[in-house]
């Protein structure tokens, strides 16, 4: 689920509780819908895993949903939307990955302030590109006008982009991180900056604090500010099916999104991890926190830090797994193990951090 918010920044431990404690009432409140027993549209997972699974009379559908969040308003400071549909498309199906699915399909939903045609042709242009990368379909959607609900931009076209997928696996095949164990690897492939979560703080700082434009080059940056922002989210769907069909032992797939590395612990198994090879952190959010002076810990609560995507994999299959991610075009490399802690644990040792539920902390 993608939290990142619209409105003002606050503090990620002030968002979880308050997040948290609705999302129990909403939980407890949809589970009722759910069938009882097994069988044709019985609900496999249980709530808290990147997709669930739908029994459909012995195949399994893994569906999801998700949206960019607060990345629409870079793309409306840039005013260019030719993009932001590929991130649409990556924040569903990099999410139907983490249960072992081959994305399939994927319908989307603008909500929109004004009908701009020429704005709506560059989304499509985004969704189809995100769509062949993926290897999905998108055979439907909707479009709504709603002027009263999408408003406030104060440049160009105010809109929300979401999403919802679906994929195919089988039942016996569902990866949730059931079997992990002590020292099984933590293989980290890299993201392509910011990706779509963060964006919130991001904006805060850059262009509220320091009073950056998306025209503005920092000394740290390739690009333009805005075009960094708008990088589109990595598409992981090539590499890791490649993975799973090379009979890879693969015990569980994470997609790091809201919470960063924090979500390594949304698998079954209470096990802990502990990572002692982060890559270098990237330009981009190195600005960012000496441009607000974030602490390590909300920076790696916030952001993803270079790593969009992890695979846990037995230690043997590490070399394998590596090459078939570099055989894609994007770095990978093993950051770290796993290790016995029911508290579901995070270590980062170069950093000194030690993340649990929804928050880092520093040891």
């Amino acid at each position: 689920m993608n939290n990142d918010s619209d409105t003002s920044y606050q503090k990620p431990d002030v968002v979880a509780d308050r997040v948290g404690h609705a999302l129990k009432k909403i939980t407890a409140r949809l589970g009722h819908t759910w069938p009882q027993g097994s069988g044709i549209g019985s609900v496999t997972l249980p709530w808290g895993y990147f997709a669930n699974v739908i029994d459909l009379g012995g195949t399994g559908c893994a569906i999801t949903t998700d949206g960019v969040g607060s990345k629409v308003l870079i793309a409306q400071m840039m005013d260019r939307y030719d993009t932001i549909g590929i991130d649409c498309v990556a924040m569903n199906v990099n999410d139907l990955l983490c249960v072992g699915a081959k994305p399939i399909s994927m319908v989307e939903y603008i909500g929109i302030q004004d009908l701009h045609p020429d704005m709506l042709e560059a989304i499509s242009i985004g969704l189809c590109e995100g769509a062949v990368q993926a290897g999905i379909s998108i055979p439907g959607g909707e479009i709504s006008q709603i002027p009263e609900v999408v408003t406030g931009c104060r440049v160009g076209y105010g809109f929300d982009l979401v999403g919802m997928a679906i994929g195919m696996v089988a039942l016996d095949r569902v990866i949730v991180g059931q079997d992990l164990c002590e020292g099984d690897a933590i293989i980290g492939i890299e993201s392509n900056g910011i990706h779509s979560n963060g964006l919130t703080l991001a904006r805060k700082i850059l262009f509220d604090l320091r009073q950056y434009t998306t025209a503005s080059r920092p000394f740290s940056l390739s690009h333009s500010l805005g075009e960094e922002l708008l990088r589109p989210t990595h598409i992981y769907v090539n590499e890791v099916m490649d993975i799973l069909d090379s009979g890879a032992a693969v015990k569980a797939m994470i997609h790091i999104t809201g919470d960063g590395l924090l979500n390594l612990s949304r698998v079954k198994a209470k096990v802990g991890f502990r990572l002692n090879c982060i890559p270098e952190v990237m330009p981009i959010f190195s600005l960012i926190q000496q441009s607000g002076a974030i602490s390590h810990e909300e920076m790696f609560t916030v952001f993803n830090m270079g790593i969009g995507f992890c695979i846990i994999v037995e230690e043997a299959e590490v070399d394998r797994v590596l090459s078939i991610v570099h055989s894609h075009g994007k770095q990978a490399l093993k950051i770290g193990e796993v290790i016995p802690d029911e508290h579901r644990r995070v270590f980062i040792e170069s950093h000194g951090l030690v993340g649990q539920g929804k928050k880092f902390f520093k040891v």
